[in-house]
């Protein structure tokens, strides 16, 4: 649908409604740029709901601008992170809340190398939890990072990447 058409759905969701912006993809813009236009109508959309996202574009000063803009105007946008060195990178940048791909054995809380506390998202360590139940990844204001344990596919690959065994 373009663009505008889901911002009008967006914005005509019941006030407080959490949703979520991608199951995969990332925000507007071609390639590792934001289209900071295209972001500002979603989050103006979002006004008084609780929708929250993820992003690998936070490769720039502008993106990680327009990310910090957007969390500071309600809606959360997690900087995405490749491994636990590279959430502590990007926790530095205070743009926004961290999460990272773990190691696929990796299914405890941890720390990152620089001490920050590391939650195992409880949806993927609990049959009766889901994102609508626990909404962590919703909340802008949280002092942990969000860990996700290499799964699917590419598990091997991902797990990899993130500093563990294949």
């Amino acid at each position: 649908m373009a663009w505008g058409k889901f911002c009008a759905e967006i914005a005509g969701l019941p006030q407080g409604q959490l949703w979520r912006h991608n199951q995969a993809g990332d925000l507007p813009g071609p390639g590792e740029r934001i289209n900071s236009r295209e972001l500002f109508a979603l989050v103006r959309a979002n006004l008084g709901k609780r929708g929250f996202t993820y992003t690998h574009k936070t490769n720039s000063r502008s993106n990680l601008q327009a990310i910090a803009n957007a969390n500071s105007r309600g809606f959360t946008i997690n900087l995405s992170a490749n491994s636990l060195a590279h959430a502590d990178t990007l926790a530095r940048t205070k743009a926004g809340p961290v999460v990272c791909v773990l190691p696929q054995e990796q299914t405890r809380n941890c720390l990152t190398p620089e001490g920050r506390r590391v939650v195992v998202c409880p949806a993927t360590q609990r049959d009766n939890v889901s994102c609508a139940t626990c909404q962590l990844c919703s909340r802008r204001e949280r002092s942990v990072i969000i860990g996700f344990p290499a799964h699917g596919t590419s598990k091997r690959k991902a797990s990899a990447i993130a500093g563990g065994a294949s």
